[in-house]
């Protein structure tokens, strides 16, 4: 082959390779802004709209979405396996004891519906989820937090796995700090992401062990005495509407008083407790309970590395029909 023949080979070859790099990226961007502007422009706007309309009539709904996010993208990947249900075949995350008192998953399916009937098929449940998550944050008085979207669903529900990935409530702060660190998320983002105990409330069960049989003493006494009065049986009824609120002076605000609070020895779980006193934590929960700006800012950094966590794109997973149930057909 000539040299001049060689030359144009390899132009051809460069040129080949960059368009199937380019099908390639064209095929699966992974996560975007605005990932809907073409196949579903309202997407965004009707998810908006749902969550506005269901916050209006049960104000709970927003600690739900909340929630959602860390229950689901903190367990290996982004990508709605929370919302499935059981099967025969296998166990919901949902069913899990690490879930309790989780609830409004219903209310994923309205927000599903609105959407399937303007775009069938197009807007993944993980992506709702997330999104139901940022504008969940913003009825409870937070931050608007841009997140992307371009997400996948996942086919198989992850309670097998659950307890690796998910920190407990009386877990030790290293073992807290490493399970975050997991997935990018470090020291300060932990202290802000625990914020988010700021809003909604804990279940007597998730905090007896500090009441009975002896009240823990490292519990600010003025706040034993609410706590007792809200959960006075020491084995209580898990059925049973017996709560705390976390934060007794704005329960419904998503704001810095969280920090304040366990401060001063009324964090109500231990994680709350611990959090306060460790020395890798204590010096980012006072800079938070000094600056609500700085709490947001890495509240927002936070939720943004979790949203982002391992995500199904392109053509992985699938977009389901139902946030409940993956397709049948696969």
């Amino acid at each position: 082959m000539g040299s001049r023949a060689l030359f144009f080979f390899l132009i051809g070859l460069v040129s080949l390779f960059a368009l199937t790099a380019s099908a390639e990226n064209e095929e699966d961007p992974g996560l975007v802004m605005n990932f809907y502007k073409d196949t579903c422009p309202q997407a965004e706007d009707i998810i908006k709209e749902q969550v506005r309309l269901l916050y209006k009539r049960h104000k709970n709904t927003a600690f739900s979405w909340l929630r959602n996010i860390f229950h689901d993208c903190a367990v290996q990947s982004c990508d709605a396996s929370l919302l499935l249900d059981t099967t025969r075949r296998q166990l919901s995350e949902k069913d899990m004891d690490r879930s309790f008192g989780m609830r409004n998953f219903r209310y994923m399916e309205t927000i599903k519906e609105a959407l399937e009937r303007e775009c069938p098929g197009v807007v993944s449940c993980a992506d709702i989820l997330v999104l139901s998550a940022r504008d969940g944050i913003v009825a409870l008085g937070g931050p608007y937090i841009p997140l992307k979207t371009g997400r996948r669903d996942g086919r198989k529900s992850r309670a097998e796995i659950l307890e690796q990935y998910l920190p407990d409530h009386n877990d030790s702060m290293p073992v807290v700090l490493e399970r975050f660190a997991g997935i990018g998320i470090d020291t300060p983002g932990v202290v802000a992401l625990l914020g988010a105990h700021s809003v909604g409330r804990t279940h007597c069960v998730k905090l007896v062990h500090r009441l009975y049989p002896e009240v823990d003493p490292a519990l600010n006494p003025d706040h034993v005495e609410h706590m007792l009065y809200k959960c006075p049986d020491a084995i209580p009824d898990p059925k049973a509407v017996q709560y705390v609120r976390n934060d007794r002076g704005t329960p419904m605000i998503l704001d810095n008083n969280y920090y304040r609070n366990i401060l001063d020895n009324k964090g109500l779980m231990m994680v709350d407790h611990q959090l306060a006193e460790d020395k890798r934590t204590k010096p980012y929960v006072k800079k938070m309970a000094k600056s609500q700006n700085y709490f947001f800012k890495e509240f927002a950094r936070a939720i943004t590395i979790l949203s982002e966590n391992n995500p199904l794109t392109g053509t992985k997973g699938e977009i389901r029909k139902q946030c409940n149930l993956a397709n049948k057909l696969h």
